[in-house]
């Protein structure tokens, strides 16, 4: 029986193991939503803007590995796709964008809505076509999903809602399910002249340094056991927090604006820095000699910083071939020293963020961050605000190995933890999920709340609400600006939540946050906790002048951003008992 290319398409979708469509329905998009609705294994999502289809999509897809799936509606709904898109591609998220297109004899006519999405998205994707005839599918949406997939990044596919309703082509109505989306991808090994060139730096290098990314997520024992024969140091950017800070005796903190401990001092004064994974955005913290690079991407090696060394290869592949040509070093002087400064960096400043602090009015936002660390499932996900909310995520809450934690960590944008926990509930249903908000982000997409009701999602939402545009604040004050339009009316944010019927908690007090928290992380229900936070928590201490502002990037952001670490101090102090006493 003959079928429309929207059917043919949503079948090769749930054949290829797509579980459902995030997306706003209407218009140029009716004929793909009602196949959806008479296809069995394939759910429509409905969002209520489609900026958060796009970030639900990119937040299962980075949690799964899995292709995602997002849709828009032409002209205004493929424009809102942008952002989330943007956010998906750069964190390589494997999504597939179906951005459909007025009638196909209007394009070019200035027609009601028109736009050129096929221009649109090439900046966010690395595939962006548009199916002008029936003949073209299924084949252009293969090669859309496994560019997404092979390519770790977005597709789109550009439909006109007429080319949709059309009948599909002839003998190709359906294909044979292809195996190459499942299962885990390849890996790369790297060449051997690459390996053993690294390992006779390595051998020649005195004082080395691990600095990672989130390119170590499958190789946390190789990292540990590479630094132990090295006597290295590991630090991390905040992308490979997750995967390499839990069980690592060699822990010496965090680099960049968010930076802490003893991650910058080990970075700059080490012999041979290795980078692992990692395409560390901020070249102004790391040296620009002396270097060695590990990735897969070889576009990524010496773009942010000149390599001496460089490997193509996972971390994991490479690693295990350089071990067997490296000679374990005895000196230990670097490492103990590195982490020496880094528990003395962290108890320097411990004091001054734990001292009364459950007494403290307005609330600290990192007493709700301690606490929220302290009573979240050990295999929750976290979604995480742009702005301040990246510093709590950064500095309290304690990997283990089980635990997710994702932002907008390369676009940057702000309103992603919402929307992103959207994705990761749906995904993972009996799972715990925790969206840490701020209230700038949350205003921006606010109606997804609607979202997490309709659909009666579990999410629980920490929303640190301190009237204030926090970071953009803090990075006026920095450049040495007076902070300006930064400041908003209060909002109660329980109150519109309790409106759109979500069951909603503000808390006022730092003597309610604990029961608040507990209260709803255990309900079954989607639950939303407003904490009122202090606004200054993060200010620019008052004996530092305009000329130390220049040093502020280079020392790591230490005297305004190394306040406070949770249970990272704890660790530190542990780490030191592995130091040899003479």
């Amino acid at each position: 029986m003959p079928i429309s290319v929207a059917k043919q398409l949503v079948e090769e979708l749930c054949d290829y193991g797509v579980q459902r469509i995030y997306g706003l329905v209407g218009d140029s998009l009716n004929p793909i939503v009602d196949a959806v609705r008479r296809t069995e294994g394939i759910e429509w999502v409905h969002v209520h803007n489609e900026e958060a289809a796009a970030f639900a999509a990119s937040a299962e897809a980075r949690l799964t590995g899995r292709l995602a799936v997002c849709a828009a509606s032409c002209g205004p709904g493929n424009t809102h796709l942008i952002q989330g898109l943007y956010d998906a591609h750069r964190d390589g998220a494997p999504v597939l964008a179906l951005a459909t297109h007025i009638p196909s004899r209007q394009i070019g006519t200035g027609f009601f809505q028109e736009t050129h999405p096929e221009r649109l998205f090439i900046e966010c994707s690395h595939y962006c076509e548009m199916i002008s005839t029936p003949r073209q599918m299924p084949r252009l949406l293969r090669i859309a999903m496994h560019s997404a997939v092979g390519k770790s990044g977005v597709s789109v596919l550009v439909i006109p809602g007429d080319v949709a309703s059309e009948t599909a082509h002839g003998p190709e109505q359906r294909s044979l399910r292809s195996n190459v989306l499942s299962g885990p991808p390849p890996t790369m090994v790297p060449p051997r002249k690459q390996v053993e060139a690294l390992a006779d730096a390595l051998n020649a290098a005195e004082k080395v340094c691990l600095f990672v990314g989130a390119g170590v997520h499958s190789a946390h024992d190789e990292v540990i056991r590479l630094a132990d024969i090295l006597k290295a140091p590991i630090g991390h950017a905040l992308g490979g927090k997750e995967w390499i800070q839990y069980d690592n005796p060699y822990d010496v903190g965090m680099s960049g604006l968010l930076g802490y401990g003893a991650c910058h001092e080990a970075v700059q004064e080490a012999d041979l820095l290795v980078l692992l994974g990692t395409d560390f955005p901020y070249d102004e913290f790391l040296p620009q000699q002396h270097t060695a690079q590990v990735d897969h991407d070889l576009s990524r090696i010496g773009r942010r910083t000149p390599v001496d060394f460089a490997v193509q290869g996972d971390v994991r592949e490479t690693i295990n071939a350089l071990l067997p040509h490296l000679r374990e070093k005895d000196d230990r002087h670097f490492l103990d020293q590195m982490l020496r400064r880094h528990a003395s960096a962290l108890e320097n400043v411990v004091n001054a963020y734990t001292h009364n602090i459950e007494r403290h009015l307005p609330i600290h936002p990192e007493y709700v961050a301690v606490v929220l660390d302290k009573l979240a499932a050990e295999d929750a996900v976290f979604t995480v605000d742009t702005g301040m909310c990246n510093v709590w995520a950064a500095r309290y809450i304690t990997p283990n190995g089980r635990r997710r934690v994702i932002g907008s960590w390369h676009h940057g944008t702000m309103a992603n933890a919402l929307p992103h926990a959207i994705g990761a509930q749906f995904a993972f249903p009996g799972r715990q999920v925790i969206s840490m908000s701020g209230d700038g982000g949350l205003a921006m997409l606010m109606g997804e709340l609607l979202t997490v009701r309709l659909h009666d999602l579990p999410v629980k939402i920490v929303l640190f609400n301190n009237a204030s545009l926090g970071m953009v604040k803090l990075e006026m004050l920095v450049e040495g600006f007076p902070d300006y339009q930064t400041d908003h009316r209060a909002v109660d944010y329980s109150a519109i939540a309790g409106g759109a019927g979500l069951s909603a908690r503000r808390v006022t007090a730092p003597g309610d946050v604990r029961d608040a928290l507990g209260e709803a992380l255990s309900s079954p229900d989607p639950e939303l906790v407003e904490v009122v936070t202090d606004p200054n928590a993060l200010s620019m201490p008052p004996t530092l002048s305009i000329e130390q502002v220049g040093s502020f990037a280079l020392a790591g952001g230490k005297l305004v951003l190394n306040g406070g670490v949770g249970r990272m101090i704890e660790m530190a102090r542990s780490n030191l008992r592995n130091i040899p006493r003479p």
